[in-house]
């Protein structure tokens, strides 16, 4: 799905994104990567929703976030908590939710200002 562009190029905004992959300021990604509003997108070592591991989260913790998105991949998956206690130790919030929904998601957060980290599980393609 196309999104309509706003004033927010100066920011990684995705615009796009189906179930291979995302598009962020109009280049395509097809692994799973972090993103946050003021900072290029990293690799995110991640290759499915049941590889996670408490390692990630610390990871998504040395950003410094104040919430995080979870892109599970197609469709939504909650997470244990075990796997984000670093977090929840510091207050951040994690919301679980399919990688479409997770990127609408992002969109508005930075677009108000927030400090929020898009965490995209996007499964290789065999």
């Amino acid at each position: 799905m196309k999104l309509h562009s706003t004033e927010t190029k100066q920011y990684q905004t995705v615009t796009a994104y189906d179930d291979d992959g995302v598009e962020l300021n109009a280049i395509r990604f097809t692994n799973s990567l972090l993103v946050l509003p003021e900072s290029d997108p990293v690799p995110w070592p991640v290759d499915s929703f049941e590889a996670l591991t408490p390692a990630h989260f610390e990871q998504i913790d040395a950003t410094a976030p104040d919430v995080v998105i979870l892109g599970t991949g197609e469709r939504q998956r909650f997470i244990h908590p075990k796997l984000t206690t670093v977090l929840t130790a510091r207050r951040i919030g994690v919301e679980c939710m399919d990688n479409q929904a997770a990127c609408r998601t992002y969109n508005i957060l930075m677009a108000e200002g927030r400090k929020v980290a898009l965490a995209l599980i996007i499964a290789p393609k065999n």
